[in-house]
């Protein structure tokens, strides 16, 4: 194990799968010569050269379009978005193309490609730049979507996604690319559709992803100084989901809250406690509860945008609420 950035571990990702399968290679806008916009791709075109490691212009539905061209005849794309609110120009490409290509084609095609990059909200760069789409994409047959919430997990994940067969969404949230965490060296995996319990307990499960399971870790603990137990359960792939390691946790704890840093409309909250009360229902003692962003474009003032979103002050009073301790 070494302890190393989240930036570095998506890197190692990266290198370790372009040295064994030399069909895989980088594309997208500053990958190459500046090393990456937040400087995952550091030290790659040294290593692999330009065409493994290829700059791109700003055009997102063409370079998408040609990844899944490269894709369909052999390839293994990594497609790179600046951030994946710059993404919605190649909404076509991915969804109308990407996802489908399989189905469209009876089986004759596969798509195996990772579209990754920066999601979620940044500080302070307003509402054109500060959005979390993981519910879009995961609402598209045929599209796998993960999101790393620590560096191992980013590189073991990563790794997985780029030899996975299907079109993979491959979601970082900004601000976690300074985290530093323990990371197995060498050769590392962590299979797609495997959730992860990050903190064991017994009186209200915590269901959390990408940088919301850090503040549910921070929830946590403060609501252990209250005396109650919490379980912190990060899916790590939102679809596929793993609903059984879910449910497993709330059959334990009989009590459920829901966080995530996106709107609260149709959200990937919405889709887990739905399945919880499907599935799950007569485990609960309380009804699921959902700790989200706030249902507005995001403020560029500091304070507003700290409105704006989750707060571990938020879960700790939902984990409250539902224990009957408000």
């Amino acid at each position: 194990m070494s302890k190393i950035t989240y930036r570095e571990a998506l890197n190692q990702a990266m290198c370790q799968e372009m040295e064994r399968d030399d069909r895989v290679f980088l594309m997208g806008e500053e990958v190459a010569e500046y090393n990456g916009a937040y400087k995952v791709s550091q030290g790659m075109l040294d290593k692999f050269g330009p065409r493994r490691v290829i700059d791109t212009p700003i055009t997102e539905l063409g370079f998408a379009g040609l990844g899944v061209g490269a894709a369909m005849a052999g390839l293994r794309p990594i497609i790179e978005f600046m951030t994946w609110n710059f993404a919605i120009l190649a909404a076509d490409q991915i969804v109308n193309a990407a996802a489908k290509m399989k189905y469209m084609t009876g089986g004759q095609y596969d798509c195996p490609m990772v579209f990754r990059g920066a999601g979620g909200a940044a500080a302070r760069v307003s509402s054109q730049h500060s959005q979390a789409f993981e519910n879009w994409y995961a609402n598209i047959p045929g599209l796998k979507v993960v999101m790393p919430s620590n560096p191992a997990d980013a590189k073991g994940l990563l790794a997985a996604s780029i030899r996975d067969n299907d079109t993979v969404i491959f979601i970082e949230n900004e601000i976690n690319y300074g985290d530093i965490g323990e990371v197995p060296e060498g050769e590392y995996i962590v299979p797609l559709g495997k959730a992860d319990i990050k903190r064991v307990g017994s009186d209200v499960t915590l269901v959390a992803h990408s940088r919301m399971t850090g503040y549910a870790l921070l929830a946590a603990e403060e609501l252990a100084k209250q005396g109650i137990d919490a379980e912190v359960v990060d899916p790590r792939t939102i679809r596929p989901l793993d609903e059984a390691t879910i449910l497993a946790s709330v059959a334990k704890t009989n009590r459920a809250v829901v966080i995530e840093e996106g709107w609260r409309f149709a959200g990937i909250g919405a889709e887990i406690s739905a399945r919880i009360m499907e599935k799950g229902f007569d485990d609960l003692d309380a009804p699921v509860a959902r700790v989200t962003g706030k249902d507005v474009p995001m403020p560029y003032a500091a304070n507003l945008e700290q409105y704006a979103l989750p707060s571990v002050a938020e879960i700790v009073e939902a984990a409250r609420v539902v224990c009957n301790r408000a």
